[in-house]
Order: structure tokens, then C-alpha cells, then sequence
């Protein structure tokens, strides 16, 4: 019987466990450049099978959040440098999320003080978080984001093109493309967030065609064995919403390419109930499996949202899931590989250190005592 703690293959990637750390955002990257402080993070948590990073700006357009990361200059590339060989070194692999925030941002941090941008001019009703003239962090309602020019839109898809080539060349194992929690390529998806009248709104066909022009792009710039995705089909998050999320998402796994990495899907709301519903019946995330693997798709099939250890052994060994993510966990527990191995005590994490800081919170949690 296969076994959350065996090795496994996701597309190019060859895993030591079946554990994941999903991706956390922490806003301890000012000037969104990496710096020593998240190498240690990251290196510490290196026992997972997989590391998935933190979600990172392909552009500063897509940038939404004080202090996260990108993949758009020099000084961040280097910076994730040395991230990635600090995690190799300690054997473990590292693939970076891809993000564009879209209208989930602010004003203060775009290109020029402009305005975000979305498939359609409706503002998010959520909250990003900005830096105050003093130095402190603060969330802020999103700006008002104007609709994206038909035109643009082949620009966005580049932008994906050269920041997955550039985390190649910045050593990470391969990339996560974020289609989830309400971000750009989410919104295209929902009927809720996207009412465009051209060839990316509409039908389920047109919302999802951006998705996978960007999925295309990177696949042939990178390969599709080192290319995810990750998908939340009923999350709430940053306020999207569509009422038929079963046959959207069953078109979006559907369509895409069969020899993937990992397809990561966020089961009910974000950080939040399981059973979540969007539309009138519940989701049938055995039925969007089978959607994908029924038409050839081969990629490692990741789970995601309040697991614990005895879920994540049933889930793998069960056959529902190849790979289990765990995100909370991961930042009070570096080690959590292998307190989940010995079913040993677990540290709880202190929410009022997620969001911004240094140290305390983050690098700080103490690992389990060794065993003479």
C-alpha cells in the first residue's frame, strides 16, 4: 500500500515524501527581493517533498501585498538564488508560485501609482496589505482595478513566459501556476468577477482561454513535467464566485496538458470550511479527479485545505491523492515531515507573526529534540 512518507514522481520532479508545504504568504521580502532571513526559512523546511513558495509577483503589476517576493528583477532573482541552493543543498526541491494579483491590490503598489488590473472593472471586496509612510504594515481595502484592453492580454501571457524561464535560471525545480483564491486568472474564470464581452468572457470556453494561453506559453518555454497549477473550485476568497463551478472546473482539468507536474486543488474555502458550497449542490472533487485522469491526464494529484495527519495517510493510501499540502502546519512545525513520520507533538502556530516582521514567527519555532 503506498504510504504518505514514500517517494513518488510529480511530472519531472522526483519527491523524497508525499508531504508539501503549500504556498504561505509571509510579506518578509522588502523591495520584493528574497533575502537571508527567507533562505533560512526555506532551508529549514526543506524534509518536505515538495516546497512550494510563498505566492510570487511575475511582474509589479501582479504584485498585490507589502513585501512579497518577485520573479521581474535582478536583485529578486538572486536573491531566490540563493533560496533555491540553500534548499538543494540541504536535499530537498523547491518549485515558486506564480502570481498575478490582479484587482487585488492597491494603488501605492503599481507601475506609476495606476490603477490594478482585472477582466472587468469591478473592485474586490477584500483587502491587500500596504506599508504606511512609517514603516508598519496595515491592511487596506483593494483599490478600484480597470478592465484589462483586449490587446493586453497577450502581454500578461509573455510576462508568465519570461518569469517561468527566469525561475528556471534561479535554480527552482519548476513552477506553480496560481489560478486560485481569487487572483487574475481566477477572476477571468468567474462569471461573478469577469463580464467581458469579448473572446475572454462569456461561455466557460472564453473564460478559460487565458488560463491556457498562460499554461501553454510556459509549458513550451519550460516544459509541462515542470510545470502546476493550482485551482480552488468553491473558495470565496477575495470575493469571486460562480454558481456552476462542476462544469467549469471539470473544462479547466479537462483542458489541460496531460503530462503536468501536480495538479493542486484547495477542497471548500481557503483556510476555511471544507464543505463550502458555491451554487445549489456540493462539489464533486472525486468527479473533477476523474475529469482530468478520464482524458489522459497523468500529473500527481495534489489535495489541500485542513488536512491532518490521519486525513493525509487516508487520502494517499486510498488513492485519492497522490500528494498532500499542509500550510499552517509548515510555519510553527520545520520539521513537520518527520513529527507526522513518529505522530509526535506538533507546535501551534502564533497567527499575530504571519503577516510581516522578522525572526519571531518565522524562523524561530523549535525543531523536535533529537533522540540520543
Amino acid at each position: 500500500m503506498t504510504s504518505l512518507f514514500d517517494p513518488t514522481d510529480a511530472g519531472d520532479l522526483h519527491l523524497s515524501n508525499r508531504i508539501v508545504m503549500a504556498p504561505l504568504t509571509r510579506n518578509r521580502s522588502p523591495k520584493a527581493v528574497p533575502n537571508t532571513l527567507n533562505t533560512t526559512y526555506y532551508e529549514q523546511r526543506a524534509s518536505a517533498g515538495l516546497l512550494i513558495t510563498e505566492g510570487t509577483a511575475i511582474t509589479q503589476q501582479g504584485q498585490g501585498y507589502a513585501d512579497v517576493p518577485g520573479l521581474y528583477t535582478p536583485e529578486a532573482l538572486a536573491g531566490w538564488k540563493h533560496v533555491t541552493d540553500a534548499v538543494h543543498k540541504a536535499g530537498g526541491k523547491i518549485v515558486v508560485q506564480m502570481w498575478h494579483v490582479g484587482r487585488v491590490s492597491h494603488t501605492s503598489l503599481q507601475p506609476n501609482g495606476g490603477q490594478p488590473v482585472a477582466p472587468s472593472a469591478i473592485t474586490a471586496q477584500s483587502k491587500t496589505y500596504i506599508m504606511n509612510p512609517d514603516g508598519t504594515g496595515a491592511f487596506a481595502p483593494t483599490s478600484e482595478p480597470r478592465a484589462l484592453e483586449t490587446a493586453e492580454i497577450a502581454g500578461i501571457v509573455e510576462d508568465y513566459r519570461k518569469a517561468a524561464r527566469a525561475a528556471i535560471e534561479a535554480g527552482f525545480d519548476g513552477v506553480e501556476i496560481h489560478a486560485a483564491n481569487g487572483y487574475l486568472l481566477d477572476q477571468f474564470l468567474r462569471s461573478g468577477s469577469n463580464k467581458r464581452t469579448d473572446s475572454y468572457g462569456g461561455s466557460i470556453e472564453n473564460r478559460a482561454r487565458f488560463l491556457f494561453e498562460v499554461v501553454a506559453a510556459i509549458t513550451a518555454e519550460i516544459g509541462a513535467g515542470r510545470t502546476a497549477i493550482r485551482l480552488s473550485p468553491v473558495t470565496p476568497a477575495n470575493d469571486v464566485f460562480d454558481p456552476e463551478p462542476q462544469p467549469l472546473f471539470e473544462h479547466v482539468v479537462a483542458g489541460l496538458p496531460d503530462d503536468l507536474s501536480y495538479v493542486h486543488i484547495i477542497e471548500g474555502a481557503t483556510g476555511g470550511p471544507r464543505d463550502y458550497l458555491q451554487g445549489d449542490i456540493p462539489f464533486d472533487y472525486a468527479a473533477l479527479k476523474a475529469a482530468y485522469r478520464d482524458k489522459g491526464g497523468k500529473a500527481a494529484w495534489m489535495v489541500n485545505n485542513g488536512y491532518d495527519r490521519q486525513m493525509a495517510i487516508e487520502a494517499v493510501e486510498s488513492g485519492n491523492a497522490d500528494l498532500v499540502a499542509f500550510g499552517k502546519l509548515f510555519i510553527s512545525n520545520p520539521d513537520l515531515v518527520g513529527r507526522l513520520r513518529a505522530d509526535a507533538p506538533l507546535n501551534a502556530p502564533d497567527q499575530a507573526t504571519f503577516y510581516g516582521g522578522g525572526a519571531k514567527g518565522y524562523t524561530d519555532y523549535p525543531a523536535q529534540p533529537k533522540v540520543a
